[in-house]
């Protein structure tokens, strides 16, 4: 699927519908009503993944206080989102992209470089959706172990 325009602030976040670590479809309108950080990174339990999404259950309660859902998202299926949460503790949902369909949605989806080598991957980027839909802020090239600490600063 592709968007008509570059995904950036001041447009409607395109809705969708993915499998959470629970097996259950999760859709982003459902969300309606609240402040959403709608997090895209790479691969559960890589080290870079794992600090951004440790960071932000430590930030976790809050974004509680603020009323602000998280919802992570990566190209991994559901049963190793599963591992991933259980592992650190998770408290936030984590959607199984397969296809990496919802990636491409949002154009977080591109060429990369690791070692030399060049492939195409998730581009870490976060985007801050409000309660209406609309994106509020697009954060790229998110460095992970500074990440929720930026977000949150970005509430306030």
């Amino acid at each position: 699927i592709n968007f008509p325009m570059p995904i950036s602030a001041g447009i409607p976040a395109p809705d969708f519908e993915l499998r959470d670590d629970t097996n259950i479809a999760r859709k982003l309108s459902e969300y309606r009503g609240r402040n959403v950080v709608l997090y895209f990174y790479p691969a559960d339990d890589t080290p870079g993944c794992t600090k951004e999404a440790c960071n932000f259950r430590d930030d976790y309660s809050a974004y509680e206080q603020a009323g602000i859902a998280i919802l992570g998202v990566s190209p991994d299926a559901v049963e190793s989102h599963v591992k991933f949460k259980k592992k650190f503790m998770l408290p936030f949902p984590l959607l199984a992209d397969e296809g990496h369909r919802v990636c491409d949605l949002y154009q977080v989806w591109g060429p990369k470089k690791f070692l030399g080598k060049s492939y195409e991957g998730v581009l870490r980027t976060t985007f801050l959706i409000d309660g209406n839909g609309m994106i509020v802020k697009v954060f790229e090239q998110v460095r992970p172990a500074q990440h929720s600490a930026e977000v949150l600063a970005a509430l306030a």
